[in-house]
């Protein structure tokens, strides 16, 4: 796989692609980050952007993460003594989960983001973005939250982060998509450039194959859970053998082989009795979905396989959880 697929490998959007390939021409050094609020254990949504950063490691690039802890604070997640310690358990998960130590820079955001340079520019920015674009950049808000000020001010940060950690690409999930095209048009207006992009996808829900995999709802997988919940999440997943002819719906079941298991392993095995055909060798993702489409793979195969693919992945986390809480 050459550099530029490398990077831009399972990716919902490159904003744009011709900046992009220069990048892939010449990777080594150049900076990457994603951002992360402190909330707690890492989940599959956390570990999609964090299968990106690796990719971005092996392509040479350096991986700076955003450990947001003002960024929490805003968000009513505590005091910053709280926020820090959650923030430290983050950290040594992503370590666990196969970030480079060496070629990952973990940054807090209160490092940087009290100063004056960029209390001033946050200003500027607050000064020149209107009400209606800072909220077209708001999160999404719970049901029955009420929209505060900290929740306008929060896109504007994150669009300034981007120029204050010295970054060649901003990564983030299609979620952050608007944030970062706020951060395009108006960093050129502070006299910054404006930052390449790239964008996950996000995962269907686990149960229903709509919408997208919430853990404020209790549908995602976390390094906190057991072998057997991460058993029996997947196996009440949604999984069609046929895809959705209307369209409507995904398949998160492979969704998450697509985008979790076959970035980290070569091959995948699925275990199958001889007198149901014996196992099944996959070394793409695109011809274990051709066999679930045809039947050749059966979806209770196709989910105890993903079970144990995922387990693998999340166990060296679940046991620095366990290190850190003993």
């Amino acid at each position: 796989m050459d550099t530029y697929d490398l990077i831009t490998r399972n990716a919902e959007e490159v904003v744009t692609d011709e900046e992009v390939r220069d990048l892939a021409a010449d990777p080594e050094g150049k900076r990457a980050y994603v951002g992360y609020e402190p909330s707690g254990v890492l989940h599959l949504g956390h570990l999609l952007t964090a299968n990106k950063l690796i990719d971005l490691q092996e392509a040479g690039m350096e991986v700076v993460v955003l450990l947001a802890d003002v960024h929490a604070y805003l968000n009513g997640k505590g005091t910053f003594e709280e926020i820090r310690e959650t923030a430290e358990q983050m950290k040594a998960q992503f370590i666990a989960y196969g970030l480079d130590e060496e070629s990952t820079e973990f940054v807090y955001g209160s490092e940087f983001q009290l100063d004056d340079d960029y209390t001033l520019d946050l200003h500027e920015l607050e000064l020149s973005t209107t009400m209606n674009r800072a909220q077209r950049a708001m999160a999404e808000l719970q049901s029955g939250e009420t929209a505060k000020v900290s929740h306008l001010v929060y896109p504007l940060m994150q669009a300034l982060d981007i120029e204050y950690l010295d970054l060649d690409l901003a990564v983030g999930g299609l979620d952050q998509r608007k944030v970062h095209m706020l951060a395009r048009e108006e960093l050129p207006e502070l006299g910054y450039d404006s930052p390449p992009c790239l964008h996950t996808p996000i995962v269907a829900d686990l149960t229903s194959g709509e919408g997208k995999m919430s853990s404020s709802e209790g549908v995602t997988i976390s390094m906190e859970d057991a072998t057997e919940d991460v058993e029996e999440k997947v196996n009440s997943a949604f999984c069609p053998p046929t895809r959705d002819p209307e369209g409507d719906l995904e398949n998160p079941v492979l969704e998450l082989f697509e985008y979790h298991v076959f970035p980290r392993f070569e091959e995948i095995v699925v275990e199958r009795p001889e007198k149901y055909g014996g196992d099944l060798t996959y070394e793409s993702y695109e011809s274990l979905a051709e066999d679930l489409e045809s039947g050749e793979l059966h979806p209770a195969d196709a989910k105890s396989t993903l079970a144990t693919y995922l387990d693998e992945l999340i166990e060296p986390g679940r046991e620095k959880l366990r290190e850190i809480r003993d």
